[in-house]
């Protein structure tokens, strides 16, 4: 199906227009739409890249969005009380007996900060951090187990990415503060996991390349892999990047982390970072499952003494995880610390505060919080 409307006097686009599969092509172009960055996709985007635009809200999200996110909402609290429990009724009440103590940035001698450019909130404007301390991955195949946890949570909480993104880093190789800024494809320069120094725009291309091959080889149409995630990005002038205080990215949202902080079997803490271009809530409850998993994952290994497995991890781009220390500590008794991050603005107003008194309430029933 194809519909072409192009030069009327069309000032919005229904968000309902993402929810018409059969629409394949559409022209809108001409139209003066209020939506300036909508308007400047029309007159040079694909019609799925619009679509996927009006899918995620856009600027200012009308019924059929607010439809959506509360659909969204309750799909992300089935999915927490799943993962919660994994399934097994007979071990809520074990699991309930996880701790995780929230070291406040007051009682923090050296804090970690990101600070928000302006231009971010025109490409991937929601950011949530912390830092998670007290997680053993060097036993057996913790590290293994935790990349896979994450990638389900890729695929199921985040929506294939489309809703948020995870991204974990060691702590210790991070020099902060932090910087959420936004590059062009041309200047951003990454060394994402496993790869060479590259220019944003080249990995994109190199990840097409690779999907093509990938579709001739196994003569299907869908790809696997990072390759699904390009589309999320059509569109934008400009890519989101965390960036650290030497001018290193460390991070590539939605796409990948740095080879730099790659986390390894013997990584002590981490730094955890979940981005969305839909809104902030969605970045904390993600936020809340990860720090639940992560805690189980946790007692799991401390329980289960096994030994220390090889360093041959296979990382997965954009989103490993790592976990840490002290095997004989019970884990009942030695809960996982989170320190508190500010994301504040160039200013140094303050925009976010994670976790807050209101945040990890979604995972209550199943994680005892010492604040």
């Amino acid at each position: 199906q194809s519909r072409d409307v192009a030069n009327n006097q069309l000032r919005e686009l229904p968000a309902a227009l993402a929810d018409c599969p059969r629409l394949k092509e559409a022209n809108f172009r001409g139209n003066q739409l209020k939506d300036k960055r909508l308007e400047k996709m029309v007159n040079g985007c694909q019609t799925k890249a619009i679509l996927e635009y009006l899918r995620a809200g856009g600027r200012g999200k009308g019924k059929a969005e607010g439809a959506r996110e509360e659909a969204r909402k309750k799909k992300r609290e089935k999915q927490q009380k799943k993962d919660g429990g994994d399934g097994e009724q007979e071990e809520l009440e074990e699991v309930g007996k996880l701790l995780v103590k929230v070291l406040h940035v007051s009682e923090n001698p050296a804090p970690l900060v990101v600070k928000v450019s302006p231009g971010i909130k025109d490409v991937r404007p929601f950011i949530v951090c912390c830092v998670l301390k007290g997680v053993s991955l060097k036993p057996g195949n913790a590290l293994k187990r935790f990349l896979s946890a994450q990638t389900k949570l890729h695929e199921d909480i985040c929506e294939k990415r489309t809703a948020a993104t995870i991204a974990t880093h060691d702590l210790q190789l991070i020099k902060g503060p932090l910087i959420y800024d936004v590059q062009p494809p041309d200047e951003l320069k990454i060394t994402p996991l496993g790869r060479k120094e590259i220019k944003a725009k080249d990995l994109l291309r190199q990840l097409q390349l690779e999907a093509e091959e990938q579709r001739k080889q196994k003569k299907r149409q869908n790809v696997s892999g990072l390759h699904r995630y390009l589309q999320l990005l059509d569109g934008k002038d400009n890519y989101p990047c965390l960036v650290d205080a030497e001018g290193v990215v460390i991070s590539f949202p939605p796409i990948t982390n740095s080879e730099k902080t790659k986390i390894r079997k013997d990584t002590r803490d981490l730094f955890l970072e979940v981005t969305s271009d839909t809104n902030l809530q969605i970045c904390k409850d993600v936020m809340d499952t990860l720090i639940l998993k992560i805690a189980e994952l946790n007692r799991f290994t401390l329980e289960n003494k096994e030994d220390s497995g090889s360093d041959n991890e296979s990382d997965a781009l954009c989103g490993p995880v790592n976990l840490n220390p002290s095997q004989n500590v019970q884990p009942m008794n030695f809960p996982l610390v989170v320190e508190q991050v500010r994301v504040v603005d160039t200013d140094g107003n303050l925009k976010v505060l994670y976790p807050s008194k209101t945040d990890l309430t979604t995972v209550s029933s199943l994680l005892t919080v010492i604040r």
